[in-house]
């Protein structure tokens, strides 16, 4: 079976509270730390590309606030922030997408540079190389750059870079709202899950009429997350639509239905995870190839996380999945290897990514505590040692 890791590395530098990091990403990996150490700074950093790249650069930092809310703050008043994606294409080929951003007056920006790099075993590959405007390096004939734009963007036109643009743009990150589920949705294509679950109901129609046995899968799971539910299916309003769940009642033959206004925010949100996890089997043809998701295991019984792991390694398989987490009940298990797990530590209000200590490879890899443990007991850290400013161009300048 081939690999479903699209992201292999994740460079960052001065995003939010990220000073510096440099990490490798497999199939399923898990952010642990506690709350406010900068773990969701690391899936929006992700989130930000996947933002630039469908709407625009200006929006998806409109909607952080602006580049002064973006860029770290910190004594040594950096003025850009940059990232490096090292990926390997679920079409094939693989290769390298950075770009930084910096600040100008009156919190104005602008794309100091950009470089892309497609490699492929029977081909010399493709590239391009961009700085403030103008296009300084590209394989073939390409549209001209714009100093607030990313190029990528231009560059999708191209069917050399388009890949890239496709599966970057379609990268999910999900922090679900189950008001947001409950409420009566306006149909669209259902091929990619909103970040907030608000279009759940057309992408579970989808997958019934294209993936019934995806949706059934998505239905097993639930109902061992949750107890007595049977199925869960689409109900139509008019021009709007809604979710309609079956769930057995004590004394009745027959599963009762129950609109989502009368489901549990546990339920739907196990729902919404499960949806976000396997949307990419809708035989739409347009696969997410990555999937970020920010505490699972909020409003779930302790008693289900080790099912919601379940359902996380089984995804997993096909597309790549990133988790936040600071949940020892998700995390309680001994076949959870160190790999799989990034410590996260914050200190001074900087943000400190890598994978474990020394101590906690050592625990985890002899198996005398599962990573769940080590966390309650405080000892699930990140190593100390000190990061390294990424480069993130093949040819870095100041």
């Amino acid at each position: 079976m081939a690999s479903s890791v699209f992201l292999t590395q994740v460079a960052v530098k001065n995003y939010k509270s990220i000073a510096a990091c440099n990490v490798h990403l497999g199939p399923l990996t898990f952010l642990v730390g506690p709350n406010g150490a900068g773990k969701s700074n690391f899936l929006d950093a992700l989130r930000f590309v996947t933002d630039s790249l469908r709407a625009s650069l200006e929006h998806a930092l409109r909607d952080r606030g602006g580049i002064g809310e973006v860029r770290r703050r910190s004594g040594g008043h950096p003025n850009h922030f940059g990232l490096k994606l090292l990926f390997s294409l679920p079409s094939g080929g693989s290769g390298y997408y950075a770009f930084r951003i910096g600040a100008r007056p009156q919190g104005g920006f602008e794309v100091q540079d950009e470089e892309c790099r497609i490699t492929h075993t029977d081909t010399l590959g493709h590239y391009f190389r961009v700085r403030s405007g103008k296009v300084l390096e590209i394989t073939e004939p390409g549209p001209a750059a714009s100093i607030d734009r990313l190029f990528l963007v231009s560059a999708s036109g191209l069917s050399t870079f388009r890949p890239v643009y496709e599966a970057l743009s379609r990268m999910g990150f999900y922090n679900l709202n189950p008001d947001r589920i409950r409420d009566l949705q306006s149909p669209d294509a259902g091929e990619l899950l909103a970040r907030d679950g608000s279009n759940m109901t057309s992408v579970l129609d989808e997958l019934g009429k294209k993936s019934p046995g995806i949706k059934l899968r998505i239905e097993e799971y639930l109902s061992k997350v949750v107890p007595g539910i049977k199925g869960v299916d689409v109900k139509r309003f008019g021009p709007k639509e809604t979710l309609e769940f079956r769930q057995q009642v004590a004394g009745s033959p027959d599963p009762w239905r129950f609109l989502a206004g009368s489901m549990s925010d546990g339920t739907i949100r196990a729902l919404g995870i499960l949806v976000a996890l396997f949307q990419s089997a809708n035989g739409s043809g347009a696969r997410v190839p990555l999937i970020g998701i920010e505490e699972p295991e909020i409003a779930l019984h302790p008693a289900a996380a080790g099912l919601l792991l379940e359902g996380l390694r089984e995804a997993s398989r096909t597309t790549q999945v990133i988790v936040t987490s600071h949940s020892p009940d998700l995390l309680n298990d001994e076949n959870l290897s160190a790999d799989s797990i990034l410590g996260v530590h914050a200190e001074g209000g900087s943000t400190h990514i890598a994978t474990l200590d020394q101590a906690g490879r050592e625990a985890l890899s002899a198996r005398l505590y599962t990573p769940g443990e080590l966390l309650q007991m405080g000892q699930l850290r990140p190593d100390p040692a000190p990061i390294a400013q990424p480069q993130l161009f093949e040819r870095e300048h100041d």
